[in-house]
């Protein structure tokens, strides 16, 4: 086990900042259950934080020393209470096959997970096309822009149109005139 360059250190240092610790060394110590978690944590992220809960540094020094000789891993940062731990993956942990039976659950879990496969994702995005656009048809239609609606408007009696409306008057026949354009008038300033 080769001792990580100070470039290595550093650029560790920097990926870790982000990280939150995830194994907590509690008041019992440094427990076999505790270095099995660190371990399958490391196998998992290989840069890990470990928070240790003793107020004494020399123990805190000492697990640190421990866990590393244990698991063959790198000291990368030591602040208080909080341990930055490297441990590069080896080929053996990338390409270990999962326990047997569980590549059929995942798949399994993962189709049911997503619910869809992408030729259904196709048919429902143009279904909700449809709707959008037989939706604007619809709209428009009651406005009057365009298509049968605006010949049935005039046809209506003007108690179903005040139904429609949603108001108890009904809508005026006659549109009501535009505003003058011209050049917009500002107002006046009272004071600064």
């Amino acid at each position: 086990m080769s001792p990580l360059s100070p470039k290595r250190r550093s650029e560790l240092r920097a990926e870790a900042h982000k990280l939150n610790p995830v194994v907590l060394i509690g008041d019992k110590g440094l427990t076999d259950e505790v270095i099995a978690e660190i371990d399958r944590s490391l196998k998992a992220h290989e840069l890990i934080k470990v928070r240790a809960a003793s107020a004494e540094r020399d123990a805190r020094d000492a697990w640190l020393e421990t866990i590393c000789q244990r698991l063959k891993a790198h000291p990368v940062q030591q602040i208080g209470k909080v341990f930055v731990i490297y441990r590069e993956k080896t080929d053996e942990e990338e390409t270990a096959p999962p326990p047997a039976g569980a590549d059929a659950r995942a798949d399994t879990k993962h189709r049911r997970r997503s619910g869809v496969s992408e030729r259904g994702k196709q048919a429902q995005r143009a279904r909700d096309a449809e709707k959008r656009r037989l939706r604007d048809a619809a709209d428009m239609e009651r406005k009057g822009k365009f298509g049968k609606g605006a010949r049935a408007r005039s046809e209506e009696p003007a108690a179903e149109e005040a139904s429609t409306t949603g108001t108890s008057r009904p809508r005026s026949r006659t549109p009501s005139p535009l505003p003058e354009s011209g050049p917009r008038r500002r107002r006046p300033r009272t004071s600064r």
